[in-house]
């Protein structure tokens, strides 16, 4: 049976899950009215009391949202990205495991001396040459992210040369056989200035997240200095939490000690 059938018996979960694939396969679009509560009810053979439970359940979770008065209606809203930060992974590898389409657009890509933050992140020396990155990166067609991102220039020759648009993880392992190792992020909620607000398309003082990251090779070697800021409304953080099992396997593997 297809989705778009109706099911005698749903229940308001199984009627939010089956809306909710909708919504993930895109069959639903962002911006997409939904039909009518009479109409929905009559396509899935609910009340329209159980069609409200799982239309709460969707808007709860961010999925949809509800507009009263003349002109209003449900409509789909952009579906959250996950970002887990127990993974060193670029957006592009993020977006795709999730099912979103990815765009990146290079705003600039530049080699010049490192400024003092940069240079003590990326444990450089004072006459060192870094590439600094300006992309905007885009989620099914909207924006999602501006990044500013900082590499050793004399470690990785060429680098401004090659294709920016892409992964630059990917681009370091296949070009230069450097994997990321760790990476430590530090994370706060900002208001958007009117041009980030311009960039990210959202209004002028809405909560961005704003990612700090300092990423090591698999020698502990910093090889990249960033500050990532994401749309507070599309973003969410994932942190997989290690139980005590784990963490004394982790333990071992570091000669017993635990970085937290």
């Amino acid at each position: 049976m297809s989705s778009s059938e109706p099911r005698i018996g749903a229940t308001a979960t199984s009627v939010y899950e089956d809306l909710l694939q909708r919504i993930m396969s895109g069959v639903l679009l962002p911006g997409q009215r939904l039909g009518s509560e009479r109409a929905l009810a009559e396509e899935f053979w609910v009340s329209r009391s159980t069609l409200r439970q799982a239309l709460r359940i969707l808007e709860d979770g961010g999925a949809i949202r509800r507009v009263s008065g003349r002109g209003g209606g449900t409509f789909i809203k952009h579906v959250k990205i996950n970002r887990d930060l127990s993974q060193v992974v670029g957006v592009p590898a993020l977006l795709h495991s999730q099912g979103i389409a990815s765009e990146t657009r290079v705003i600039s890509a530049s080699l010049g001396p490192a400024d003092e933050v940069s240079r003590v992140q990326l444990q450089l020396s004072e006459d060192a040459t870094v590439l600094r990155l300006v992309r905007l990166r885009l989620a099914d067609g909207s924006p999602i992210s501006i990044e500013n991102a900082v590499f050793p220039a004399d470690r990785f020759p060429g680098i401004r040369d090659q294709t920016l648009s892409g992964s630059m993880y990917e681009l370091l392992e296949a070009k230069y056989h450097t994997l990321p190792g760790e990476a430590v992020e530090q994370i706060e909620v900002l208001s958007a200035t009117r041009y980030q607000a311009e960039v990210l398309d959202v209004a002028y003082g809405a909560p961005i997240m704003s990612i700090v990251r300092t990423t090591s090779d698999e020698n502990g070697v910093p090889i990249e200095y960033s500050r990532d800021l994401f749309r507070g409304d599309r973003t969410r953080i994932v942190v997989r939490t290690p139980g005590r099992g784990e963490v004394t396997k982790a333990a071992r593997d570091r000669n017993n000690v635990i970085v937290l």
